[in-house]
């Protein structure tokens, strides 16, 4: 038998059909098992957890059948309560399916700790900017001292206590500069 007889032979058609109805019956199957394995229409609506502690937003998800996870401790903001939502993902108002993982942004107890660089020596109004760039608030309040140098920083303080070089404050704490007068004696 020829190649071309087979091509025109019934049992050629016969296998062709077979696999057709093989593959289109795999087709259904799966359509059927994504759809029963998927949950396909089923959806949960995400809740807002802005401003929830922790404890109270895995109390509202665990009711929904839905986890989270902790990806980070933003900046502290101190419109929020410690340890609160920040930012969410999924948004609220979204939809997903059950024991999905909702990944969550919360706020630090307190702003993060800087260290304090050496600037004794500099003039004011350096002091000042590098001190803001780095996230401190810098005061209006300054201590003079005798020293040869016009507004050369000659310490800084907190809250009235003496700051040393790589010492270590909260973003914004305040800062108040001790500077040379500019007289001799």
């Amino acid at each position: 038998m020829s190649i071309f007889q087979f091509f025109k032979s019934k049992s050629f058609f016969k296998q062709i059909a077979f696999a057709i109805l093989g593959v289109v019956i795999i087709i259904f199957l799966l359509k059927f098992w994504l759809n029963i394995t998927t949950n396909h229409d089923q959806k949960i609506q995400v809740p807002d957890l802005h401003k929830l502690t922790i404890t109270d937003a895995e109390k509202t998800l665990k009711e929904l059948d839905l986890y989270f996870k902790v990806i980070d401790s933003a900046s502290y903001n101190p419109t929020y309560p410690k340890k609160a939502v920040i930012k969410q993902s999924p948004e609220a108002g979204d939809f997903v399916k059950e024991k999905r993982k909702i990944y969550l942004t919360l706020n630090p107890s307190k702003y993060r700790d800087i260290t304090v660089t050496d600037l004794n020596g500099r003039t004011k109004r350096q002091a000042i900017s590098e001190l803001q760039a780095i996230g401190f608030i810098v005061g209006t309040n300054y201590t003079y001292v005798k020293d040869i140098g016009k507004d050369v920083v000659r310490g800084l303080r907190h809250k009235g206590k003496i700051i040393n070089p790589n010492d270590k404050l909260p973003k914004n704490s305040i800062i108040e500069l001790v500077l040379g007068d500019g007289r001799r004696n």
